[in-house]
């Protein structure tokens, strides 16, 4: 009876040994665990650029951003004083109104204001000017994120490359290697490819959704000229 319990309950005995000591040699080993950090430390002295190149998406982002809010802060109500003041024949409040209001569509409406009596052509030609100039300002120091979009994965890349011939060098010159090294090196090295492929595309993505707030200003100040032209025209229909 008791030879028949030993070899009943001998294998859960050796089944739980195995599973304790297997759990006790993972523990030993421990799992390897990076930060952020330490990864980007690893990927060399290319790592330097691409971040300054993030630094500047980054700024001139925010920047723009907040210039093309500032710009887009038109009040609903502008046109409709400007509107009335002209009907009433008191341009100057209408000139001072546009004057002490600091957005694009404003300085378009007062340009159009000191060229009333001109001929229509040559309001609207002087509006469309500061138009383009007031989009000029919008669009300014966009071209550096369009620069890093354009650039930062090319230097990811660079990166790669020279890490990895590095790599191939060094096994060349020592004649020693493992699958583990080689893995590590690559592993590091390509580091640089997903920075660069990040920054990238976060630049893509705040160089569009700039041009888009760009466009929206730009057809509020279309249609506030349109409105204006209307305006001058309205008495002599």
């Amino acid at each position: 009876m008791n030879w028949f319990f030993l070899q009943v309950t001998n294998p859960a005995t050796t089944t739980a040994a195995d599973t304790t000591q297997a759990a006790a040699t993972a523990a030993a080993q421990g799992v390897h665990t990076m930060n952020v950090m330490e990864l980007l430390a690893n990927g060399g002295p290319l790592m330097i650029p691409l971040g300054l190149l993030f630094v500047l998406a980054l700024f001139f982002f925010f920047e723009r951003l907040i210039a093309i809010r500032k710009a887009s802060n038109i009040d609903p109500n502008f046109m409709y004083i400007i509107r009335d003041n002209i009907f009433s024949g008191n341009v100057s409040a209408a000139r001072s109104m546009a004057k002490n209001t600091p957005n694009p569509v404003a300085r378009i409406i007062d340009k159009g204001l000191q060229r009333i009596g001109k001929p229509i052509e040559a309001i609207e030609k002087s509006m469309e000017n500061v138009g383009k100039l007031e989009v000029y300002k919008m669009e300014r120091n966009l071209s550096v994120l369009s620069l890093v979009y354009g650039i930062a994965p090319m230097f990811g890349f660079l990166g790669t490359i020279f890490g990895m011939l590095q790599l191939f060098y060094n096994i060349n010159a020592s004649g020693e290697f493992t699958p583990a090294q080689i893995a590590g090196g690559i592993y590091t090295k390509m580091i640089t490819s997903a920075s660069g492929l990040i920054i990238g595309l976060l630049a893509y993505v705040g160089y569009n959704f700039l041009n888009a707030q760009i466009d929206k200003t730009v057809n509020r100040m279309e249609a506030a000229s349109a409105e204006f032209i209307d305006i001058l025209q309205e008495p002599t229909r």
